[in-house]
């Protein structure tokens, strides 16, 4: 009986030993389980802060490249389709297009700090909120092509690096832009992307795809650059693809010759207002 006993007790002995020695390992595995998906969660984003802070690098440069903080009191005055529009970035902004319409009116639009107002024959009218949108619309869209990259670290852009590709031998660097709905305007749902020239910097080729009016995808390539008085500009030819072609695509088809020409984006008798205006 005695015997019998020892001989149970030291199997049970046994046994426990076998179920904590489990236990441990497994209390120990779980910490490194748990330690190796923290180290992993850090990781992931290191990486996408990397990531993230290289586009934004990228972007900075670019703005660099073609102004940098000439931007900041630039006031210009330019002509497009027959239209002259000014832009003023001291004190705020304030953005400007004078025209005539068909009946001989003549026509000023103004937003000033985000409010948009429109004069006919120097007097004021009233627009409802559709035609405020519509026009507000036009105007941002013509200076803000006018004077990329100015305005690609606004609150309302989303910026994403994408890779690198070659263009006609050259390397660049492609960034993905997206709008938050809020400072976005009215085409918010648009995706831009931007090829920015890794040597030099420069914006050399942009596309955006649209969904309004049935949609359309647009690749422009830059030529006639200018600098003046420490503002690069440049001119642009529209090209056409059909709708639903991957932006990223776009340069090859380029270079193959299978974009089809739509319009010519140039901006002309660009004069910097600051100076004249110092010099009057």
């Amino acid at each position: 009986m005695h015997s019998t006993f020892n001989i149970y007790f030291k199997e049970m002995n046994k046994f426990f030993k076998i179920v904590f020695g489990i236990i441990f390992i497994t209390i120990v595995s779980c910490k490194d389980h748990k330690k190796d998906d923290k180290d992993s969660m850090v990781n992931e984003k290191s990486t996408e802060e990397i990531s993230q802070n290289n586009t934004e690098s990228i972007v900075e440069n670019a703005i660099t490249a073609h102004g940098g903080s000439s931007y900041d009191t630039a006031n210009y005055e330019f002509v497009f389709r027959d239209k002259v529009y000014r832009f003023n970035n001291a004190n705020g902004y304030t953005y400007q297009v004078n025209f005539k319409d068909s009946l001989g009116n003549r026509i000023e639009d103004n937003i000033s700090d985000g409010k948009f107002n429109r004069t006919v024959n120097e007097k004021l009218v009233e627009l409802s909120d559709k035609d405020i949108a519509k026009y507000s619309n036009a105007l941002n869209s013509v200076i803000y092509f006018a004077t990329l990259p100015h305005k690609l670290n606004d609150k309302a852009v989303h910026k994403e690096g994408i890779g690198e590709t070659v263009i006609k031998g050259e390397d660049y660097d492609v960034v993905r832009v997206t709008f938050g709905k809020e400072g976005g305007g009215t085409d918010h749902d648009d995706i831009f992307m931007y090829w920015v020239n890794k040597k030099s910097h420069y914006i050399n080729y942009l596309a955006y795809s649209y969904s309004v009016n049935e949609g359309g995808v647009r690749f422009r390539s830059a030529y006639n650059p200018r600098t003046i008085d420490g503002i690069r500009f440049q001119d642009y030819i529209n090209w056409e693809a059909p709708v639903g072609t991957p932006l990223k695509e776009l340069p090859a088809l380029f270079e193959k010759g299978e974009l089809k020409e739509l319009s010519r984006i140039e901006t002309q008798n660009l004069r910097n207002l600051n100076v004249v205006e110092s010099v009057e």
